[in-house]
């Protein structure tokens, strides 16, 4: 990891208020608005022209704050983590690119990743700059991802996913409980409850209400106290499969937040010898664009999988 200052190479946005609430200038707003970041440092990067009106015209400090307006500005941290490991493209046409990201590595930029994601590796493969993830994972699961490559055909990527039409299946590796050791296989449960935000925010927790989050969940196979599972969201709820096996008493293996959230010291490495033991393997759809049916499978595998198995359904 390097000391260096690490700047993002393409720019975030975010779209002022409606309505300014005493700020007065841009600056002000950006200050109150990312309290976490120094206010020092947000002068810096007004004073060094790296914030910007979304047509480019620079914004200094005293920048009058324009309600509804775009600004641009580029995400810095110390130092970056990077992520050893590889990913693969694994289709492309005019429309979409399929990629299969490997654990620990984000989709797009956030926290203390600026440009070490999967996107930016995206762009340098192919290219290509008008590229947006139609949909996320999190950093620590592996899988495929789809990401649409033409900005006038991408609101039918964006509608296949709300509209349920693209359907996912993922592969698991957990903990077996002693009743779940005892039972034949295959078993199956579907999940159905409400999740919401929790605190610290970026945790998710079952709570009462109308239900928004529903999986299948099925145990494929057992070894002697793994056991591997084969999972189905039918909704696209944060952290929604590691609550769901949570539900079952199998935890997914290696998760560093459920069912306990494991502390993370200020500038601790990665530990790269525990990948949480998610894989995002199928996705498959009808190309909205160009009428064909895609069924794409990630060759990765869990690394805690196979092992010697009691049975398997026949």
């Amino acid at each position: 990891m390097s000391s260096n200052t690490v700047k993002a190479k393409q720019a975030s946005e975010i779209t002022l208020p409606p309505k300014d609430l005493g700020w007065g200038t841009v600056l002000h707003f950006l200050i109150a608005k990312f309290s976490r970041i120094d206010a020092t440092i947000w002068r810096q990067r007004v004073a060094d022209g790296k914030v910007h009106w979304f047509g480019g015209e620079v914004i200094d400090a005293n920048t009058a704050f324009l309600p509804s307006r775009r600004v641009c500005y580029y995400r810095e941290v110390a130092a970056e983590p990077v992520i050893p490991f590889a990913h693969q493209i694994i289709y492309q046409d005019e429309h979409i690119v399929v990629a299969c990201k490997p654990h620990f590595l984000p989709v797009t930029p956030g926290g203390e990743f600026v440009n070490e994601c999967l996107l930016e590796r995206v762009k340098r493969d192919t290219g290509l700059q008008d590229v947006v993830a139609v949909h996320r994972l999190d950093k620590e699961t592996a899988g495929l991802v789809l990401f649409s490559v033409n900005s006038q055909s991408r609101p039918l990527y964006y509608q296949l996913f709300a509209d349920g039409k693209i359907r996912k299946s993922y592969q698991a590796v957990a903990l077996l409980s002693e009743a779940l050791q005892q039972l034949d296989l295959p078993q199956h449960w579907q999940v159905k409850n409400r999740l919401e935000k929790s605190t610290p925010a970026f945790l998710m927790q079952q709570v009462e209400g109308e239900v928004n989050a529903f999986s299948s969940l099925s145990l494929v196979e057992k070894g002697a106290e793994l056991g591997l599972f084969e999972l189905s969201p039918h909704t696209g709820k944060t952290h929604q499969l590691r609550l769901h096996m949570l539900s079952l008493g199998c935890p997914i293996l290696f998760d560093k937040y459920y069912p306990q959230l494991l502390p993370k010291e200020p500038g601790q490495q990665l530990d790269f010898t525990q990948p949480l033991q998610l894989l995002a393997r199928h996705l498959s759809f009808t190309d909205p664009a160009t009428g064909l049916d895609h069924q794409f499978e990630s060759s990765r595998q869990l690394q805690s999988w196979p092992v010697t198995t009691e049975s398997k359904e026949n």
